[in-house]
C-alpha cells in the first residue's frame, strides 16, 4: 500500500473539513453545519482531533479522537469513558482494501503518543474489525433498534 499518508486536520484548513462534513453528511445524515464547527474547533496538538488518510495525496478516510459522542447525550452513563474513536469513514470505493484497520491504527498511535492509556468507540456495523485490532466489548446495549457494543482499547 503504497502512497499512503495521514494528516492531523487543522482547524483552519476549511476545504478539507468541508470535504469531511460532506462525507458525514452522506453516511450518516449528520448536519454539515456541526461537522464544521466541530472540527474547526479542535486544536491539532491536543485531544480531539480529525485525521485524514490520502493515498497519493487524495484523501480517502477520515475518523477523529472526540471527547463527546452523541452515544453520551442518550445514554449519560457513558460520559464516565472517553476519549473516543469516532466517525470513522472509508469512501465506497475504498472500503474492504484495509484502509479503516490503516487509519484506525494511526489514531491509536497519535492518542498513545500525547499520553493517554486507553480509549473507547461504540459501533453496530464493525465490532469485527474493532476486535480484530484488539478491542475489547464492554458492554453492549439495544440503541434505537440497533444493537450497539460499546468496546475499549488499552494502549
Amino acid at each position: 500500500m503504497d502512497g499512503i499518508s495521514y494528516h492531523i486536520v487543522k482547524p483552519d484548513n476549511k476545504e478539507l473539513i468541508g470535504l469531511i462534513a460532506s462525507w458525514y453528511l452522506q453516511e450518516w445524515n449528520i448536519d454539515p453545519a456541526i461537522t464544521i464547527q466541530k472540527v474547526s474547533s479542535f486544536d491539532s496538538n491536543g485531544i480531539p482531533f480529525q485525521v485524514i488518510m490520502t493515498v497519493n495525496n487524495m484523501p480517502i478516510a477520515t475518523g477523529g479522537i472526540y471527547n463527546h459522542v452523541g452515544l453520551l447525550d442518550i445514554e449519560p452513563k457513558f460520559k464516565a469513558f472517553g476519549p473516543w474513536l469516532a466517525l470513522v469513514f472509508t469512501t465506497v470505493e475504498n472500503r474492504n482494501k484495509g484502509y479503516g484497520a490503516l487509519l484506525c491504527k494511526k489514531i491509536q498511535s497519535l492518542v498513545k503518543q500525547r499520553g493517554l492509556k486507553e480509549i473507547f468507540l461504540f459501533t453496530h456495523t464493525a465490532e469485527s474489525l474493532y476486535k480484530w485490532l484488539g478491542w475489547h466489548k464492554l458492554e453492549r446495549i439495544n440503541l434505537k433498534g440497533k444493537d450497539i457494543v460499546i468496546m475499549r482499547k488499552e494502549l
